[in-house]
């Protein structure tokens, strides 16, 4: 895979009550815990391949809890 040296994710755990969206869309970055349900994240560095399905996940988050910095 090719990392992008810009795109970085991450979950506000706060804010996330686990709707799945975000794995829906991508599921190779995020995934859901087995403990409360909430996701997290697989790797802070987004390979090029990811990028637009984590900024696809990004926007359909309906509680806004994943911060991408590009």
């Amino acid at each position: 895979a090719r990392w992008s040296e810009d795109m970085k994710v991450a979950i506000l755990d706060e804010r996330c009550v686990g709707h799945g969206m975000c794995r829906l869309a991508c599921p190779e970055i995020f995934e859901l815990s087995d403990e409360d349900g909430h996701a997290h994240v697989t790797s802070a560095a987004v390979p090029v391949e990811f990028e637009a399905a984590v900024d696809q996940a990004r926007r359909g988050c309906p509680e806004q809890a994943i911060v991408v910095e590009a």
